[in-house]
């Protein structure tokens, strides 16, 4: 039997276009120190706010020593006097409002509504925004190998096993094929991107946003766990993948951690 989840905020959500753009800023930020824990480092730092209108459970991103790494606003202080230089900052806030309907896919839920969880909002939750000489550029060339054989997938054997073991780890956090497009964050060091292009059962295109110059473990794992989530959307829900062309998978755990926890109000069905 296929279950269903249907998250849903207080306000219903008017009906999203199809293309993610990200949260405008309605209200004038207010000036504030808050309190920013890091889980994967285990600690606690203040940073002074000027550009948001952030609250605890806020997923937020800094510069200085913590650049890079997710944290989450815990405590927010509007009264306070600080000596500007002495603060590093909050340079970026998560889009972590999530609603739509999400459907049961072994390690990871799915959903075939484009407007539900697009790349671009999951991509707020692992990286800032990339500065002007952040950009990444990449080449490819037009061959390809069939999904069901990767023997076509020229790899190394100890990238081969260490993607396996990202796969059955579940490091592939967010997974998505719109048309022959598809594309993928992988959590391993730091989080990579993954594209690649998907048609008739042929991976071609396919490129990360890892230091490797060469297939890597992250393509390896995002390979295999497309393989294990396109057979279970055959098997449970063929028709809908076929309606729109689209699906999008998540990590249960990584749904939970980044649009669930930390939220005090809100509900969800099962």
């Amino acid at each position: 039997m296929a279950f269903k989840i249907g998250f849903a905020a207080e306000q219903p959500q008017e009906q999203a276009e199809a293309a993610y753009t990200p949260p405008q800023q309605t209200a004038t930020p207010r000036r504030s120190v808050v309190q920013v824990m890091f889980p994967n480092r285990g600690t606690r730092l203040a940073y002074y706010n000027d550009k948001f209108d952030l609250h605890p459970g806020d997923i937020v991103f800094v510069d200085g020593k913590q650049e890079g790494q997710r944290g989450r606003v815990v405590e927010v202080n509007y009264n306070f006097k600080i000596k500007a230089s002495d603060y590093k900052r909050v340079v970026a806030v998560a889009d972590i409002e999530v609603h739509g309907q999400f459907h049961m896919a072994g390690s990871h839920f799915v959903t075939f509504d484009p407007a539900v969880l697009p790349c671009g909002k999951v991509a707020t939750w692992y990286m800032a925004p990339r500065a002007k000489d952040g950009e990444y550029i990449s080449g490819c060339d037009d061959t390809g190998f069939l999904l069901e054989d990767l023997k076509g997938f020229q790899v190394s054997e100890i990238a081969a096993e260490r993607g396996r073991r990202y796969y059955l780890d579940n490091r592939v956090a967010y997974l998505c094929i719109d048309g022959a497009s598809g594309y993928a964050i992988v959590e391993g060091g730091s989080p990579y991107e993954v594209d690649f292009t998907y048609r008739d059962g042929e991976i071609s295109r396919l490129t990360c946003s890892c230091s490797g110059s060469y297939n890597c473990k992250h393509e390896v794992a995002v390979l295999l766990q497309l393989r294990e989530t396109l057979k279970l959307i055959e098997k449970n829900y063929a028709t809908k993948y076929r309606d729109g062309g689209y699906f999008a998978a998540v990590s249960k755990s990584i749904l939970f951690s980044v649009a669930i926890d930390g939220k005090s109000t809100g509900c969800f069905t099962l």
